[in-house]
């Protein structure tokens, strides 16, 4: 299977097959293995950005056969997400507890305290920055009756996850994270009645929701201690690349790499979260729609490219069928082959019942996934499903 995967996922033992993007012009001679780290680092060098590998030709290279330098220090091991649920769902809460509190400042006009809100979200850098797994799946996990203030948190979430794969220094991070956060909190001056509706808004509701973003602006502005670039994640979360966004307008390269993530984090949830009025999408499904408006020149193509790889192709906290008919979650990704995680299986598809959880290496068991599913597919509950996995651990 052809996998374009970003250059800092790139590892030895990997069968590289052709450039996919790059700041540069380098050519590949040909195609082929890579043998150490030095040659990832000389790719970089180059200006490469992406790549494409197959991964049914991947090496399971062991440390003794690399050539590494002195400074390689591998990336360790991540636990299971489902095993720090209690941890991130607190997180998660707590995060929820400080965005009510924005919300209910905002609404009255008083000005927002910075404080709480670094607090929780440099909780929630910490805890990503040590397993990201663990937060990417609470935020699969939501009230439908809660969406704005879980939108806000996730997409926060979100951002930082991706920011974290990017690279990105960690203070600036935590600016971005603070952005994200605050995002939405425009919204709380766009009436209910417009907020919540279940279908299309008419042209003139919707001017009155796109208002949100210019009372985001003034509430953020206003608030005593916040960084420039948090106030340009906020400003430019609606903004599109062929310059159809709003609230301004702004086009193309006028649209800062931040910007552009965070519209990116925003769609991403907004398609997947669930609400009153009706189900989220699959995440592949999301990520098909992701790709449409990266062709379309709404979004950046290859932002859009790095944050599917970013989330995995399927991502962990996701549901996923299995050949053998039972329904598991995926725990931790695969980077040698993003088709083979590890899972835990515990529900027959087939006899539509819960049984004893079972962890199943996907790359060393006969097992495959036919296609990710959602929760609702089998009628079940996500909340349910990791009580369930829980007193199973």
């Amino acid at each position: 299977m052809q996998l374009e995967i970003n250059i800092a996922e790139l590892r030895a033992g990997h069968f590289v097959v052709e450039i996919a993007s790059q700041r540069g012009t380098y050519k590949l001679t040909q195609a082929g293995h890579i043998k150490n780290e030095l040659v990832i680092k000389n790719l970089i060098a180059k200006g490469v950005e992406s790549i494409i590998i197959d991964t049914d030709k991947t090496l399971n290279l062991t440390p003794k056969s690399l050539n590494l330098d002195d400074d390689f220090k591998p990336i360790p091991p991540e636990s299971p997400g489902v095993f720090e649920i209690d941890k991130a769902k607190k997180l998660f809460n707590e995060s929820k507890r400080i965005q009510r509190q924005v919300f209910d400042a905002a609404f009255v006009g008083k000005p927002l305290d910075i404080q709480p809100i670094h607090q929780v979200t440099d909780k929630t850098i910490d805890a990503i920055f040590k397993n990201p797994d663990a937060l990417a799946c609470i935020i699969n996990i939501r009230k439908k009756d809660e969406y704005l203030l879980e939108h806000s948190v996730s997409v926060s979430v979100l951002m930082t996850i991706f920011a974290r794969f990017l690279r990105i220094d960690k203070e600036i991070i935590q600016q971005l994270a603070v952005g994200a956060f605050l995002h939405d909190v425009g919204k709380i001056m766009v009436p209910e009645e417009v907020l919540n509706k279940p279908g299309k808004l008419t042209d003139e509701e919707f001017t009155l929701m796109k208002t949100h973003v210019n009372h985001s602006i003034d509430i953020i502005k206003a608030t005593p201690g916040i960084s420039p670039i948090s106030l340009e994640v906020a400003a430019l979360h609606h903004e599109k690349l062929d310059g159809n966004g709003y609230p301004f307008n702004v086009k193309g390269e006028d649209i800062t790499t931040y910007g552009r993530m965070i519209a990116i984090c925003d769609i991403f949830d907004a398609l997947t979260a669930h609400r009153c009025y009706k189900d989220g999408y699959s995440h592949m499904k999301a990520f098909s729609i992701l790709r449409n408006l990266g062709d379309s020149g709404h979004l950046d193509k290859r932002l859009v490219n790095l944050f599917i790889n970013c989330m995995g192709v399927f991502p962990v906290g996701s549901l996923v069928e299995l050949n053998s008919n039972k329904l598991a979650i995926v725990e931790k990704r695969n980077a040698e082959d993003p088709t083979k995680p590890k899972v835990r299986a515990f529900y027959s598809a087939k006899h539509h019942h819960y049984v004893e959880a079972k962890n199943i290496d996907l790359s060393k068991d006969r097992d495959f996934i036919i296609k990710g599913v959602r929760a609702d597919d089998f009628d079940l509950d996500m909340n349910k499903i990791i009580e369930f996995l829980l007193t199973e651990g």
